[in-house]
């Protein structure tokens, strides 16, 4: 488990829910635009919202943005998104909650000066170089790190005097040229990237730290997120990692991008906090998260089913029921119902279910709560309402699976 941070009054890791995140398509300095999008975004259920910061400019306008939030009763936390702009960064950093920035753009800048160093010559013969070339090279790589840590000083020490969070966020393609230099453009040098800049901000006693490895190849982002996560624990390092597969694109490829790639890292046990990003307005975003969490049992925040794609032995509408149960059920938070077609499997495949509704013979279905029968062969007209009924009487009675509409049981 990873240690908790506050983002603002926001807790993150340690336990807490998964927290879906966003950002903003607006123009920073429109600001009338960017709040009427952040706000469609929260109420789409987004817990904290990320704003480019290209310049001081838009920095500054961060601060307008947040109090017209607050006059609009609105708390979310945001978070700055920084890449080349380190008085950017700083002026953020006292105005919200979080500030992100890419070791990659950040303070290591490219030059052009690793490759040349990297270029095989009869000096130095073939990289790696052996004797004193390596030696040489290997100091000017520590000192390039040690000139990133004294750069970086002045945002730690900002952040530290204004409790603001901090992710460093290493993107695949955006390496920087002395780590492409040493490892290429690979998850070893994303997870390199990242160590670096927090063994910086420990060795400046700076924690409230988030890290992500981000890549639009579903594989690329899960190795190196796994690798990450990895090499930090061997240092005894816990921090929160923010989930995401960047430019999935849009659509039902976004969608299937995302999943994979957040998917498999939260049935790791790894993730707290996930964007899905979609070619499309954000907030399209936060159901997708939120289906993806649900899915992986993460955090439930829906009804959930379990229904059977039906074969030869169904002999009723399977998908009509399923379609009316959803509806008279959607309000069911927690509660997790089988829609099995016959009795042959379905009991059995649905018995973590908390409530079913299984196909018993020529348009009969038999209802169960867990995997016990409440009742047996009723006409399939009838059946769905009687199903709906038991369950509210059930709820009502003995409280059920339920929650009320809107709860996060992890929350």
């Amino acid at each position: 488990m990873s240690r908790q941070i506050y983002i603002g009054k926001l807790t993150l890791g340690g336990g807490a829910p998964v927290r879906v995140q966003s950002m903003t398509n607006t123009n920073t300095m429109d600001t009338r635009a960017t709040v009427e999008q952040a706000l469609r975004m929260v109420e789409a259920g987004c817990e904290l919202v990320r704003i480019t910061a290209p310049d001081v400019r838009a920095a500054e306008n961060l601060g307008r943005i947040k109090e017209e939030l607050l006059r609009r009763g609105c708390e979310v936390p945001l978070v700055a998104d920084i890449h080349f702009n380190p008085k950017a960064a700083e002026v953020a950093a006292t105005l919200v909650e979080k500030v992100r920035v890419n070791p990659g753009n950040y303070t290591d800048r490219n030059t052009g000066k690793w490759f040349a160093l990297n270029t095989p010559s009869p000096l130095r013969g073939t990289p790696p170089w052996q004797g004193e070339s390596q030696s040489k090279w290997e100091q000017e790589y520590n000192d390039e790190l040690k000139r990133i840590g004294e750069r970086m000083a002045s945002l730690i020490d900002i952040c530290k005097r204004h409790h603001t969070a901090m992710r460093i966020g290493t993107n695949h393609g955006s390496l920087s040229e002395r780590i492409m230099s040493r490892y290429g453009n690979t998850p070893e040098g994303m997870a390199q990237s990242a160590l670096e800049f927090a063994q910086v901000c420990e060795a400046q006693d700076y924690h409230d730290l988030v890290f992500s490895m981000k890549a639009s190849n579903v594989k690329v982002m899960v190795d190196s997120t796994r690798l990450f996560v990895q090499k930090m624990n061997a240092l005894g390092m816990d921090y929160p990692i923010h989930l995401g597969v960047t430019e999935a694109g849009d659509g039902m490829q976004g969608r299937l991008k995302s999943a994979a790639g957040i998917g498999a890292l939260l049935l790791d046990g790894i993730g707290d906090t996930i964007r899905v990003s979609l070619t499309e307005d954000p907030e399209a975003e936060m159901p997708i998260a939120y289906d993806i969490l649900q899915a992986v049992g993460a955090r439930i925040t829906q009804t959930e089913y379990i229904a059977c794609p039906s074969c030869g032995r169904t002999q009723y509408d399977i998908q009509r029921a399923l379609k009316e149960i959803k509806a008279k059920t959607k309000h069911l938070v927690g509660v997790k119902i089988g829609v099995m077609g016959c009795i042959v499997n379905g009991p059995g495949e649905m018995a973590d279910a908390d409530y079913g509704y299984v196909g018993s013979g020529a348009g009969k279905i038999t209802l169960y709560k867990g995997k016990t029968v409440v009742k047996r062969d009723i006409d399939q007209k009838d059946a769905v309402d009687e199903l709906v009924a038991f369950i509210e009487q059930d709820i009502s009675t003995t409280g059920g699976a339920a929650h009320d509409k809107g709860n996060d049981i992890n929350s």
